[in-house]
């Protein structure tokens, strides 16, 4: 839709070139009426575009000139290698032998035929569709040094027929896993250590002070699951301390003073879309948000990037990041890590991404004006801070006595051990969930109950669930059996 929405400001004075989209999601007879009347470029996404592609015959493709791949790595990281593999055959823009192009050249089309893969982060798996759609493929990076890489294929051998395989061979590759990724000098880089229990109380204090500091902001908060983003959305929004405390009166309207919005691959297509057009509206605002929105997207003037939840390989973290300091714009950016982590900042530098450390300690200090009695001690741990006590006790309470936002900790705590445990290769030596404290995890989601119970909880519920959509299944069966 993005790209679309560029397309129509860029063509609007050339009212021969028509622009238009095919996506999951929408209704394939308006598509249909659409591809029949004729569109010159067409936006689409794999899924449906292979099903016109099959199924319907005013798609006429015959004088197609360009196939373009945007993000070409993450389309293959999403499973859509045989997608792409059987829209290359349709189209006739896939690398066959001398004489099968010949003849594809003259049934489809009397044009040359470009194919081009755009990344920020063009690794290994682009390999397997470079080898497949192009031919004699240059690389053309953001020095704007044009590679030719003359004997590409001779190198990567013949063509395989699983696109989800990464190369095996070691010869000439147009990308690597070791290279450096190359960021805006004007984006701000750092980290902040914190203790697994501190999580939640650091995340929502950075939070007020960055939206003090600068009123008129935007920030982008990544997370895991899409869970996690449901339930920080449902406490950012609704916290308040509770009643008959001290600071009541001053602190009621503290969390948080800003409009928040929520995005992830649960919601559906009309939700995400109006989502993302009222946060690039807004000049002060929150994104609560899972992966969904951390490649491509181009919301102006997103001043901060939080990465709450590690974003594993070092290409997405990149790729997050790029969400701000834009055409440039200057931008911050923060990734938590907790002190069994650390060691993925040593990942990040062998890909020249260097970090520096937050002043944590110093942030906290600035709540301490706000009725709350300093501790005499000159040197106190994060856990110990009168401010993160005094936060996570309350916190703690809201979410005790609000069940709907206790659930949502519960799912959310759940889905996050879950996804901690599915990091890869390397990875799986730094962010290991045999070494996580549980009770500590627990509390980073404001929960009192111990972690059995609270896995205990979601497992009856998991079960239910299961046993739910099954006696429903079965209800359909019968119903169809009835009916025929």
């Amino acid at each position: 839709m993005q790209v679309l929405e560029i397309l129509q400001k860029i063509l609007h004075r050339f009212h021969w070139i028509v622009p238009g989209y095919i996506m999951g999601g929408e209704k394939r007879s308006k598509e249909k009426a659409r591809l029949r009347k004729g569109i010159s470029i067409l936006v689409a996404t794999p899924g449906r575009l292979l099903d016109h592609l099959r199924n319907t015959s005013s798609f006429l493709y015959k004088n197609l000139r360009w196939v373009i791949f945007d993000e070409a790595d993450r389309i293959l990281e999403l499973g859509f290698g045989k997608d792409i593999e059987e829209i290359l055959d349709i189209l006739g823009s896939r690398q066959q032998s001398a004489v099968a192009k010949d003849d594809i050249t003259s049934r489809y089309s009397h044009f040359q035929r470009q194919n081009l893969l755009l990344s920020a982060t063009l690794n290994e798996k682009v390999n397997e569709l470079a080898k497949i759609s192009l031919e004699n493929p240059v690389l053309i990076g953001l020095n704007d040094k044009k590679v030719q890489l003359k004997s590409f294929h001779e190198h990567v051998g013949p063509v395989e027929s699983d696109l989800e395989n990464e190369m095996g061979n070691s010869g000439e590759s147009l990308c690597s896993s070791d290279k450096e990724f190359k960021l805006p000098a004007q984006l701000a880089q750092r980290y902040v250590k914190v203790p697994c229990g501190a999580r939640l109380v650091v995340l929502l204090s950075i939070l007020k002070h960055l939206f003090e500091r600068e009123a008129s902001q935007k920030i982008v908060v990544f997370f895991s699951t899409c869970d996690a983003v449901d339930f920080h959305y449902s406490l950012a929004t609704d916290f308040q301390w509770p009643p008959n405390s001290q600071m009541e009166a001053e602190f009621r309207q503290m969390f948080l003073g800003c409009k928040i919005f929520r995005s992830h691959g649960k919601m559906d297509n009309e939700k995400r879309r109006a989502t993302f057009q009222a946060f690039k509206a807004e000049k002060s605002a929150l994104l609560l948000s899972t992966d969904v929105a951390a490649r491509g997207l181009d919301f102006p003037k997103v001043r901060y990037i939080i990465q709450y939840d590690s974003p594993g390989e070092a290409a997405e973290y990149v790729h997050r990041v790029g969400r701000t300091a834009r055409l440039g714009e200057e931008g911050e950016s923060l990734l938590f890590l907790q002190l069994l982590e650390i060691d993925y900042l040593q990942d990040l530098e062998k890909h020249g991404v260097v970090l520096g450390e937050y002043p944590l300690l110093k942030m906290l200090d600035g709540f301490s004006a706000h009725g709350i009695k300093k501790h005499v001690k000159n040197l106190v741990t994060i856990e110990r801070h009168h401010w993160v006590l005094s936060l996570q006790k309350a916190l703690e309470t809201f979410i005790s006595t609000t069940p709907r936002i206790k659930k949502l900790a519960q799912n959310a705590f759940w889905s996050w051990v879950k996804a901690y445990s599915t990091h890869r290769g390397e990875l799986k030596r730094i962010f290991v969930v045999q070494k996580l404290h549980l009770g500590h995890v627990t509390k980073s989601f404001a929960l009192k109950e111990q972690p059995s119970l609270v896995s205990k909880s979601n497992q009856k519920e998991f079960k239910k669930r299961k046993r739910d959509e099954k006696q429903k299944g079965i209800s359909k069966k019968r119903k169809f059996a009835k009916k025929s």
